[in-house]
């Protein structure tokens, strides 16, 4: 197996793109990916993306966008894994590039969710649920993570306050992120008043949908002869998976499917938890914020919220998640959520995240969460020094 690095990246901002299709989106994601890179052509496009048949009435993405870009011809696809798509589709042009059937490959996430009313976004989402018994039960996303936050405050006698630096610093980090749809910064007395939306989730502790697109292009190392920036390249990647229903597992608090991704992450890269310099995290709400801590070996079981309290999550922290906002702050188009995790962790790797650059970034850790913890895509970046 060879060697991957990430040579180009290129995302748009997240937000209401009407005047720009789904095509046109990941378009200027993937072209800005491409002159970033300075290639000329790719073996192969790999399309993360959730909703496109169902919100945008499009399938057939892989050669939708690639006749789009001019890259007809080359070996196309689309891939779903619900929210997981866009980490899904960077481990398939991972897995393309290190096996040798390519030697250049473009991993892109887009999702175009908001000109549709809510109703139609919402029934969409819950495709990523169990049909028989979550979804048609009347379950949405929203209520299916409010039952586990209800039952994880039970169990380990948490206040719902406690979660509120989870919130707080996504948003200080997506002020300095030009991507981002929520630029605006919050305090405590913000998340305490929010509008409850399934009890104890409040509008705080929920991302926010939007419209975007993020890519990168991958080759092997070795193909690499001159870099004008600090070179990435991919040290680890791994997906693991769980049921699709939350009542099914035998423990709803913990995230299996992140336990393993995680650890056959870290064995593939030859590090443990303590060296990961930053942790791009799966936030779309902010329960998931401390099960996906718990569950990587950042914190014991039962005490994710104390690294927020203590302030363990912050830029100057020992272990800085949502370094650019967030799902929470920067925006959740859903299947283009893990690709914007990835370039975000690029970014931080080669000291190009402006104001919001960590004073140390040498190993970056990205983990995508499809469904409520059903399909969970770990990845692990290394500055090549």
């Amino acid at each position: 197996m060879r060697h991957v690095a990430v040579i180009g990246i290129g995302q748009t901002p997240v937000d209401e793109h009407w005047e720009f299709s789904l095509r046109e989106i990941a378009g200027k994601a993937v072209m800005a990916a491409i002159q970033d890179a300075g290639i000329g052509h790719a073996d192969g496009l790999f399309v993360g993306n959730m909703m496109s048949g169902l919100i945008s009435k499009q399938e057939n993405l892989g050669v939708h966008l690639a006749d789009w870009i001019g890259l007809t011809g080359a070996d196309t696809m689309k891939i779903e894994s619900a929210c997981g798509s866009g980490a899904s589709a960077f481990r398939a042009a991972v897995l393309a590039v290190s096996s040798g059937f390519m030697d250049c490959a473009i991993a892109v996430g887009v999702e175009k969710m908001t000109e549709n009313v809510m109703v139609e976004t919402t029934s969409a989402l819950a495709t990523a649920a169990d049909a028989d018994y979550e979804a048609d039960m009347g379950l949405s996303f929203v209520a299916i993570n409010a039952l586990v936050m209800q039952r994880y405050l039970h169990v380990y006698k948490w206040k719902h306050t406690d979660f509120a630096n989870f919130s707080i610093n996504a948003h200080a980090n997506a002020v300095n992120n030009p991507n981002a749809r929520l630029r605006e910064p919050i305090t405590l007395a913000d998340y305490q008043k929010a509008r409850m939306v399934a009890e104890p989730i409040n509008l705080l502790d929920a991302s926010p949908i939007g419209d975007g697109a993020a890519a990168a292009v991958l080759v092997p190392l070795s193909s690499v002869k001159f870099s004008r920036r600090p070179l990435v390249v991919v040290a680890g990647s791994a997906t693991a998976t769980d049921t699709i229903a939350v009542h099914s597992r035998s423990d709803p608090l913990w995230l299996t499917a992140a336990e393993k991704s995680a650890k056959s992450a870290y064995q593939q890269a030859g590090v443990s938890p303590e060296d990961i310099d930053l942790f791009e995290l799966h936030d779309a709400f902010s329960i998931m914020s401390a099960l996906s801590l718990e569950a990587c070996g950042f914190a014991e079981r039962g005490k994710g919220p104390q690294l927020a309290l203590d302030g363990d999550i912050f830029p100057t922290g020992r272990i800085p998640i949502t370094t650019l906002g967030g799902l929470k702050a920067r925006g959740h188009p859903v299947g283009a959520t893990g690709m914007y995790q990835i370039i975000e962790v690029v970014q931080q790797l080669r000291g190009e995240a402006g104001a919001a650059q960590l004073e140390k970034a040498e190993i970056g850790m990205a983990q995508n969460i499809g469904g409520s913890g059903a399909t969970i895509t770990t990845h692990i970046l290394k500055k090549v020094k």
